[in-house]
């Protein structure tokens, strides 16, 4: 199984931007919200963003891979969901944000939720895998 090496290591990326949260939080001196505070909201927003999406993307990566996928593409989308959580994370994050960042994080992350859903309903309504 390949799918637990990446969710392994999204959730070191998780954990780290758990911490950004909590340390700016601190240095702030905000417990609830954001303090009208621009780099805690923006923050928040790329935690947020992070565990409204991963947990979707990886199980459906999981579901492709154990009903018979293919070990490459299982490989493709585990690095397209890393590199698409750090391309979003860094371009939220950045206080004048390029939002090339931010789009091509977000499309990278829709890109393997959409192909590994695709690829499971080709599974089950034509019987092979791609």
């Amino acid at each position: 199984m390949i799918t637990p090496i990446y969710a392994a290591l999204l959730v070191f990326l998780y954990i780290f931007l758990s911490f950004r949260v909590i340390k700016l939080r601190l240095k702030y001196k905000v417990g609830i919200g954001d303090g009208e505070q621009s780099l805690l909201t923006r923050a928040i927003r790329v935690h947020g963003n992070f565990a409204e999406n991963v947990p979707y993307a990886l199980l459906l990566i999981w579901m492709y891979e154990t009903t018979g996928g293919s070990t490459l593409l299982v490989h493709i989308m585990g690095v397209l969901l890393y590199l698409g959580r750090l391309s979003h994370a860094y371009g939220v994050s950045q206080p004048k944000e390029p939002l090339i960042y931010r789009q091509s994080g977000m499309v990278m992350t829709f890109l393997v939720m959409l192909s590994a859903a695709l690829l499971i309903l080709t599974h089950l309504a034509l019987g092979y895998w791609f």
